[in-house]
């Protein structure tokens, strides 16, 4: 497979489409789901009894998705082959008491969830989505996808040592947004406009789980329109990626010597330890009770997950041109150069030898060109599901992703070629 023509975008202008729906984790499975039921995937409850039958199946819990494709004869010891990626990106959060205020302003009161870039929530339109819970016990998903906030910055004449000094961000004083004038505020007034956006009678949310969102739509960028502009590439580019490789090989026919899994994770962004979390038991309890329900045994269990690989796909750090001394001098990830591989030897990522070999196994079958990665040795690395899954699990795991531009800000960049190969490597990956 040779690089796709800037003419045949399939692929990455789906991909925008995602971004763009999937504002909060709660959307992003919800449509990884929807897409999931078209290729006849089914859902299936964590409260029932499990069949071991053949076909598509998944399991939805909050901002998290774990879907698996039994192939016809697979046995109670067939091994799987995981897709990991997470579903969240930092952002600003509303606050159990969101109604705030000052000098005329109406303001929603916001805690800063993982480790945004600040000042690029500056001056943004902003929307407001998420997950509301009702009376009843039931959800209901909630999308204000229209200009609603915005965190007003300082301006220059009020502040002019930021010229000096550069910009300063107290995270408690200065992030808060506006949305409105008053002095009458009174507690409840967020909810009860999202009740009304949702449709809902007056007094039913009690409980909620809100996110802001840049409302810029994603978009091609450059004299060539070959960089792609949008939100929450990380993570959402590998879970598109991921949800599009699993349909892809559910439905090729082929007959499949692993089972398949796309297991997307929330709170990623602030160190996996959840119920819905990487740190949590959802992979490993799904894996396990997909291996019982065919009849299997805790030895069958051993056996297939000693034979189990899982891709951590998540994005990395395409080399920068304003700032190229903070990168390894021989490893330059380049967008739209393929996948990148992420090697840390104190294990910030799980890959080792073994797991590169399949990876670029993996590449060769697909035809997609792959780089690595690692850190300057004078930065701390980053790092992802990657290690957590393999400490917790005994699961082979090798780090992956795609190389961006201004990873964690509100609007990041990548290439316009590099989703599309990836998800090409990943179908590869699942197919064995």
């Amino acid at each position: 497979m040779s690089e796709p023509s800037r003419f045949d975008r399939g692929h990455t202008d789906d991909l925008m489409t995602f971004l763009t729906a999937s504002p909060s984790p709660y959307h992003a499975v919800a449509n990884a789901a929807e897409r999931l039921e078209k290729a006849g995937f089914r859902q299936v409850s964590e409260t029932d009894a499990w069949e071991g039958t053949s076909g598509g199946k998944y399991v939805l819990r909050g901002g998290a998705i774990v879907a698996w494709y039994v192939p016809e004869g697979a046995t109670p010891h067939t091994p799987f082959r995981i897709v990991g990626a997470h579903t969240d990106s930092p952002n600003l959060r509303v606050k159990p008491r969101p109604d705030t205020g000052a000098h005329g302003w109406r303001q929603v009161a916001v805690e800063i969830y993982g480790g945004p870039l600040l000042n690029s929530w500056l001056d943004r339109d902003l929307g407001l989505a998420g997950r509301l819970t009702l009376r009843d016990g039931s959800t209901r998903l909630v999308d204000v996808g229209r200009p609603l906030l915005r965190v007003p910055q300082l301006a220059i004449h009020l502040d002019r040592s930021v010229t000096a000094d550069g910009l300063k961000l107290d995270k408690q004083r200065h992030l808060q947004p506006v949305w409105g004038l008053g002095n009458d505020m009174r507690d409840g007034d967020l909810i009860a406009f999202l009740e009304e956006e949702a449709g809902l009678a007056a007094g039913q949310v009690t409980g909620w789980d809100l996110m802001t969102h840049s409302v810029e739509p994603p978009a091609y960028l450059g004299r060539d329109q070959e960089l792609l502009a949008g939100p929450r590439m990380d993570n959402l580019l590998s879970v598109h990626a991921g949800t599009a490789a699993l349909t892809a090989v559910a439905t090729g026919g082929e007959k499949l010597p692993y089972i398949p899994v796309l297991a997307a994770f929330d709170h990623e962004e602030n160190g996996s330890q959840s119920d819905t979390g990487a740190d949590g038991p959802l992979l490993g309890s799904v894996l396990e009770r997909s291996v019982f329900a065919r009849g299997g045994s805790y030895e069958d269990r051993a056996r297939a997950f000693a034979g189990t690989v899982c891709l951590s796909s998540d994005t990395g750090h395409a080399v920068h041109p304003n700032y190229g001394e903070r990168h390894d001098p021989t490893h330059h990830p380049r967008v739209n150069g393929g996948p990148i591989l992420k090697v840390n030897v104190n294990n910030r990522y799980a890959t080792d030898g073994t797991g590169r070999a399949i990876f670029a196994a993996a590449c060769e079958k697909a035809d997609v060109p792959f780089q690595s990665f690692v850190s300057n040795n004078s930065m701390p690395c980053g790092t992802t599901i990657g290690p957590i899954t393999a400490a917790r699990h005994g699961i082979r795991t090798v780090d992956i992703g795609v190389a961006i531009l201004s990873m964690h800000s509100a609007r990041e960049l990548c290439g316009d070629a590099d989703p599309y190969l990836l998800a090409n490597a990943l179908a590869a990956f699942l197919e064995g």
